[in-house]
């Protein structure tokens, strides 16, 4: 169960607006835990392949989820997260087609969401816990100390997303990436369960213009005006 009395940071918002990237820059800046929480239905995925779980048994799906066996570590030089899953470094193998379609197909299970959704709150231990994704200050943590939407406009986003493809030699179209975003957008803000939003508490940031250093440092000083630094 999650300690009370830690100190939570949630950084929520849509693909792109940088969210990841800040919050491994503070957990790493104060060495407090880090949750990158959209890599969670993915990791659960993973997991169930691994040790060849049926993904019709929800209920053996529920019990992996609940114990998965996950930790989020601030990146070295030239990254910025390392994933652990069960003792072995997680790579490339997260980000592929078949275990994201494994994770969408167990993200529709409501025992699965229960599950992850306590496993989420006990990522908040000592010393603090920055907490990245969608729902983080409205629904995992409406607690916490500081809320931060970050934001930025689909056009800047769908930019850096091309810059990082190309930069792994993968040729993208921007309108082509705009359109997804765009699209993945709308099912995010208007889904029943959890839909993207600030929270009512939550500091909105816009980053179109701004860098990463700049939204750090920003967060840096709410975190001060709050006593959490």
């Amino acid at each position: 169960m999650r300690e009370t009395n830690v100190p939570v940071v949630t950084i929520d918002g849509p693909s792109g607006s940088g969210k990841g990237t800040v919050a491994a820059l503070l957990a790493k800046e104060f060495d407090w835990h880090l949750l990158d929480s959209g890599a969670l239905y993915r990791l659960t995925a993973l997991a169930a392949m691994n040790h060849d779980v049926d993904f019709s048994d929800e209920k053996s799906l529920e019990v992996l989820a609940g114990h998965l066996d996950v930790q989020f570590e601030p990146g070295g030089e030239g990254e910025t997260l390392k994933i652990i899953l069960e003792g072995e470094r997680v790579g490339a193998n997260l980000r592929t087609e078949e275990v994201g379609a494994k994770a969408s197909q167990i993200a529709a299970l409501p025992g699965v969401r229960k599950a992850l959704l306590q496993r989420q709150q006990d990522f908040a231990e000592a010393p603090g816990l920055v907490a990245d994704g969608r729902d983080m200050g409205t629904v995992v943590f409406p607690q916490a100390n500081v809320k931060v939407y970050l934001t930025a406009s689909a056009e800047e986003r769908a930019k850096r997303r091309q810059n990082q493809l190309q930069q792994k030699g993968i040729d993208a179209s921007f309108d082509q990436l705009l359109g997804d975003i765009i699209a993945r957008d709308d099912r995010d803000m208007n889904r029943d369960v959890a839909p993207l939003k600030p929270a009512d508490d939550a500091i909105v940031l816009d980053s179109t213009r701004l860098s990463i250093q700049e939204v750090f440092s920003r967060v840096v000083d709410v975190m001060r005006q709050n006593g959490l630094i």
